[in-house]
């Protein structure tokens, strides 16, 4: 068990790279998954296959869940640290989906657990800045570290919009709305068409402002206030949505920070060589 632990775990063994591979794949699988379960005709159509797509993600997580804790020489320190509690959490919550526990059966709370998985993109990370340190071109290892980070802020960010407003006016959300609505309704009272309510300001979202309606469709808005092109064709009503919003824009402006440092590091190399000279000699 060991052994095949450090196969797993260890990068200087030579199959380690290969298990990153497949490891990465799955990542990239399992959040493209998560956001086309939000597509209701997508979902309707390939249910049975992104089901069989998250579990199989999930035993491949949980294979590297395992084999980095046998590997570790101090357990609990890697279960309590940072990346160990990201392994965890790539993990927990479709096995807690599973157990269909009692506490898991209110439409919120499942909601949160689906939406939980989206923190595997956060293996990403940790795997790049792993892969790094043992890179000899520290431009195309900072290049790959920045498209992971642009990624991870994608996803984590349209998951965030679609879950604090998108799902307010859901498919399902809209179904269970009305359903309150209608048997709250006097006999004999004139129908009422159902408003989804932002939970925090009370007030009713818009017909015509509800633009996020699936995780892909916030990844474009998600795109656009990254790089401050700022269209104005989608944008958030909610107090929820804002905040998100707000934390977003300041995540683009920072990973645009580290893009222009990494364009003028890369323009030093090319221009002057991969070791730069020093001009206080002169």
């Amino acid at each position: 068990m060991k052994s095949l632990a450090r196969v797993l775990a260890d990068p200087q063994h030579k199959l380690f790279g290969l298990w990153q591979t497949v490891v990465t794949v799955f990542i990239f699988a399992s959040c493209i998954t998560l956001a086309l379960e939000t597509v209701p005709e997508i979902a309707k159509n390939f249910e049975r296959e992104m089901a069989v797509l998250e579990w199989v993600s999930v035993a491949i997580f949980t294979i590297d869940y395992a084999a980095n804790l046998i590997h570790a020489e101090k357990k609990l320190a890697y279960v309590v640290s940072f990346w160990g509690i990201v392994d965890l959490v790539s993990i927990l919550p479709s096995y807690l989906m599973l157990l269909n526990l009692t506490a898991l059966r209110g439409t919120k709370v499942l909601r949160i657990v689906r939406v939980a998985r989206v923190l595997r993109v956060l293996k990403l990370v940790r795997m790049a800045v792993d892969e790094t340190s043992n890179k000899p071109n520290p431009i195309l290892a900072n290049l790959k570290i920045y498209l992971i980070l642009f990624f991870s802020v994608l996803m984590i960010s349209s998951t965030a919009m679609y879950f604090v407003e998108g799902s307010l006016y859901s498919a399902d959300a809209m179904a269970r709305g009305q359903l309150t609505l209608d048997a709250a309704t006097p006999a004999g009272a004139a129908p009422q068409k159902y408003s989804p309510i932002d939970p925090i300001s009370g007030n009713p979202v818009p017909e015509d402002k509800r633009f996020f309606t699936s995780i892909p469709a916030a990844m474009w808005w998600c795109v656009v206030t990254m790089t401050s092109t700022g269209y104005g064709d989608m944008f958030p009503v909610t107090v929820g949505g804002r905040i998100v919003g707000g934390v977003t824009m300041i995540l683009g402006l920072v990973l645009f920070a580290i893009l222009f440092n990494l364009i003028g590091k890369t323009l030093m190399v090319v221009l002057f060589g991969e070791k730069l000279t020093s001009t206080d000699d002169d």
